[in-house]
């Protein structure tokens, strides 16, 4: 068996497009979504991060802010930069990029955002209206990485209803609200979400339907582990130095699962672009209130 291939990149180019679309409508009554983004620091890969954001707002016709304070910035200096952002009117989302440098309560710092312009969804009152949102429908943003997932599996027609669900992985970017969003009414899954102290680990991995690797283990997922026909995502990323000390990222998947998995997302390629038009979704969204 070879997987079909839960292509992100295409999916998240159509989901762009349709948005795009919106945006114009959007713009014709006057409105122009905006994203902002707060960096703090020098970390490379979230300075890349930023810049594809950027990138796809262009490519949407979002307007787009970016404000980039340095490594040695203070926490009254983001609550400040915070505090702008929430009261810029061309700003209909932002998010601010994680990590923060040291000494930076981040917890402290994601509360302060104004809960309708979270565009990344995990400011912790959109979170709570998550727990609380069992049916119906949610007009809060949602977590960007968990909405790209069940977008994926949805435009591949992969059977959400009653499925089995393994999430290995209980971060709060990724698994515990990933679990919230995949047995609300409607999407119907039953999800066990794993974790390092989960005992008989495989076994609850060789029962799943859908497997989401989200732990930033190399390779921790097995083949041997896989259902015949499961669909399986790859969403964790890890930087791992090869013989020629240049570094590759792989993610949590074993490559031989494609051999086994009825559908399985690459990484890269797969969840991330995802990540990033959900991102763009709900800012638009914001706009659209």
């Amino acid at each position: 068996m070879t997987a079909i291939k839960l292509d992100g990149l295409a999916t998240a180019k159509a989901i762009k497009a349709e948005l795009a679309e919106r945006v114009i409508h959007l713009k014709q009554k006057g409105i122009t979504p905006g994203l902002g983004t707060l960096l703090v620091g020098d970390d490379p890969g979230s300075h890349s991060y930023v810049a594809g954001k950027h990138r796809d707002c262009a490519e949407v016709g979002i307007h787009s802010i970016r404000i980039d304070l340095p490594q040695s910035a203070s926490s009254a200096d983001v609550r400040a930069a915070i505090r702008d952002l929430n009261s810029a009117k061309d700003v209909t989302g932002y998010i601010v990029q994680l990590p923060l440098p040291f000494g930076i309560d981040t917890n402290e710092m994601l509360e302060l955002i104004d809960p309708d312009k979270d565009a990344d969804g995990l400011h912790p009152t959109n979170l709570g209206r998550l727990v609380l949102g069992v049916s119906g429908e949610l007009t809060s943003p949602l977590p960007c990485t968990p909405a790209g997932i069940v977008e994926l599996l949805s435009r591949y027609d992969v059977p959400m209803k009653g499925a089995e669900v393994a999430i290995i992985g209980r971060g709060v970017t990724v698994g515990r609200p990933l679990g919230l969003l995949m047995t609300r009414k409607g999407i119907d899954s039953t999800v066990t979400l794993l974790h390092s102290s989960s005992r008989n680990l495989e076994d609850a991995v060789k029962r799943a339907d859908i497997v989401i690797g989200a732990l930033g283990v190399a390779h921790f997922v097995q083949p041997e582990w896989i259902k015949p026909g499961a669909a399986v995502l790859d969403v964790g990323i890890t930087r791992v130095e090869g013989a020629d000390v240049k570094a590759t990222l792989v993610g949590d998947v074993d490559p031989r699962v494609a051999e086994i998995a009825g559908w399985l997302s690459p990484n890269p390629g797969g969840v991330g672009p995802m990540t990033r038009a959900m991102l763009v979704k709900n800012v638009v969204d914001a706009a659209s209130k």
